[in-house]
């Protein structure tokens, strides 16, 4: 599964007992932009955060994007700044922890470091499966492989151009992609 989720299990109690701050972004919102130091780790709580990272032709390439009950851009527990842009693509609420204190847990809880090992398993094993999506030749075959990861369910309204980035397609190439399918299925 693309989007990792994390409230359930272990990870979710350990977390409970940290302190957090909860706050709202709009659609559009950058919660944190390439470059920016690394003070804080998120947890989305509703909406969907992109983390995208801006090629110097030009494209967009979106490296996850993070749904309710998922942490977003893990790696930069361990990173002094960011490498990409976290971008709200819709209203989102998250749950922002300090990152010196996850660290300390992860040093001094041996619950919360195997629970946390266990989500990062998960997630490289997310990130083979997006990878192996893009070396799929056509939208249609990356799209059913996108569907598959996801239960066959399809994103809320508003979110199809952040699964065009993620499947490697233009937005206009999997609106077309949809368009042939509702044909196809009218038929």
């Amino acid at each position: 599964m693309n989007m990792i989720t994390i409230m359930s299990g272990p990870l979710s109690f350990l977390f409970s007992a940290l302190s957090s701050v909860e706050r709202t972004y709009d659609r559009g919102t950058f919660l944190f932009r390439r470059d920016d130091r690394v003070r804080s780790l998120f947890v989305v709580r509703t909406g969907s955060v992109c983390l995208v990272r801006h090629q110097k032709t030009g494209t967009r390439l979106v490296l996850q994007q993070a749904g309710a009950d998922t942490v977003l851009a893990e790696a930069s527990l361990f990173s002094d700044r960011y490498h990409c842009d976290g971008e709200a693509v819709l209203k989102t609420q998250v749950a922002i922890f300090d990152k010196n204190s996850l660290r300390t847990a992860l040093a001094e809880k041996p619950d919360f470091a195997e629970a946390w090992m266990m989500y990062l398993s998960r997630n490289l094993q997310a990130a083979r499966s997006r990878a192996e999506l893009l070396t799929l030749r056509t939208v249609s075959e990356r799209l059913d492989a996108w569907l598959d990861d996801h239960g066959g369910r399809f994103p809320e309204k508003g979110t199809w151009h952040g699964i065009a980035a993620q499947i490697g397609a233009s937005p206009e190439a999997l609106y077309r992609e949809l368009a042939r399918r509702r044909r196809l299925g009218a038929d």
